[in-house]
């Protein structure tokens, strides 16, 4: 009974985040830009939030316990509260900026990079849903839970951390799908970020999950293919 309540909250979790994910980006995005006539933002919300509406029902039905993964916000290391928080403000600039650039005409991203930017934000999540699919204890806080093992197949055959890869891909292209190119400075900063949580996890890691080390040695790349 306690493990159905806690998938329940879970779902409900997932979906209320959603339901208020939804028109609150929307708002970052649509008030800064002073107009509902702003296509790149609908085209950009409709390309991520359709598959991600998708990929919700399907770890309802398929894993509720890595939904339940997913949805945990009790980070307890202080080094990664900050990092997430330092996060937050990025994401904050990247969702209100490419709005006051569209306002006042700061860019001029040509309509055929805001929709191939789209397509690299598809193909991202498609690659975190291939995480997902392939790691069932990606948490999403920095944990090792009882009987968690190393994963060595898919997407981690190649970089030791493929979903923050794919959460760079596409926060990386997310600018230039809203039609800012000044959005993009930040993007560095995003990286930095991204390295500085892998390196506090993997001290975890090497720590308490059995065979991660070994892991390293076979999986030289933390996150891009033939650099780090």
């Amino acid at each position: 009974m306690p493990e159905k309540t806690g998938t329940f909250k879970a779902t409900l979790n997932a979906i209320l985040r959603l339901v208020v994910g939804i028109p609150m980006i929307g708002a970052l995005l649509l008030l800064p830009a002073g107009t509902f006539d702003y296509w790149q933002a609908w085209a950009w919300l409709a390309t991520l939030f359709i598959p991600m509406s998708i990929s919700l029902v399907y770890l309802m039905k398929i894993d509720p316990a890595l939904l339940e993964r997913r949805t945990r916000t009790n980070e307890t290391r202080p080094e990664q509260r900050r990092l997430i928080m330092a996060s937050v403000v990025y994401l904050l600039i990247v969702f209100i900026l490419p709005g006051f650039d569209v306002r006042y005409g700061w860019s001029n991203v040509p309509a055929w990079l805001s929709l191939a930017a789209d397509g690299v934000v598809l193909a991202s999540y498609l690659l975190y849903v291939l995480v997902l699919k392939t790691n069932t204890f990606a948490s999403r806080v920095i944990e090792v839970e009882q009987g968690q093992q190393v994963i060595t197949s898919g997407p981690y055959a190649l970089v030791r951390h493929p979903m923050y890869l794919a959460m760079i891909l596409m926060m990386t292209a997310t600018p230039l799908a809203l039609g800012s190119y000044w959005a993009m400075l930040p993007s560095v900063a995003f990286i930095l970020l991204l390295a500085a949580r892998i390196k506090n996890e993997e001290e975890l890691l090497m720590t308490e999950l059995k065979g991660y080390r070994e892991y390293t040695e076979k999986t030289r790349h933390r996150l891009f293919p033939g650099v780090w």
